[in-house]
């Protein structure tokens, strides 16, 4: 399973919930400020829930965009050490957005995010395998939520999936009504021509 690591711009964000990612292959790293003195007690309490899988960074000094320059050379760091997992930068700050452009060219799963659990947005390459693959399933589509992920998890065997994307692309086909639940949960298909 792929692993994902979470950096946090702690000067911008002060994210919330990070104890529903314990148990997840998810590695959280904050990053501190210099002159930043405090951290939460809820912080401390989520980051131990994490154990081994969550870790601080305290940077050493200050300036302009010197949080930012720590978290971009980690990221840097991460990505050549571990090049197939994924990457999300938690902060406000667009400036991040041209450096994960780049890195997405080079073929790194990498986004930014104003808070730890904004939705992830959907690959449109991945939807357009997920709609060829079914399309092609005439007669044997799955029948249930449970087979469809199972099966979308089965097309991208070769490359798996990052931990709930099946459910996010059955959540997009879902929005785009290229399927729909009917009674008792069985699944109905309206997939657009190719």
């Amino acid at each position: 399973m792929k692993i994902q690591y979470v950096l946090v711009d702690h000067e911008n964000v002060q994210p919330k919930d990070l104890a529903l990612l314990r148990g997840k292959p998810v590695q959280v790293i904050v990053f501190l400020g210099a002159s930043q003195t405090k951290v939460s007690t809820e912080l401390v309490t989520e980051m131990q829930s994490l154990g081994a899988n969550g870790r601080y960074v305290r940077i050493s000094g200050n300036g302009r965009n010197a949080l930012d320059f720590h978290i971009a050379f980690h990221l840097g760091e991460l990505a050549t050490r571990e090049p197939h997992a994924s990457f999300q930068v938690v902060s406000k700050d667009t400036g991040f957005d041209p450096l994960l452009a780049f890195m997405k060219e080079k073929g790194i799963t990498v986004r930014r995010s104003a808070s730890l659990h904004e939705p992830v947005p959907v690959d449109e390459t991945k939807i357009g395998r997920v709609l060829e693959c079914l399309r092609g399933m005439v007669k044997n589509r799955p029948g249930s939520r449970k087979r469809l992920g199972s099966a979308i998890a089965a097309f991208f065997a070769a490359d798996p999936l990052a931990p709930g994307e099946a459910e996010r692309l059955i959540d997009e086909l879902l929005r785009r009504e290229c399927v729909a639940v009917k009674t008792g949960g069985k699944l109905a298909y309206s997939l657009p021509a190719s």
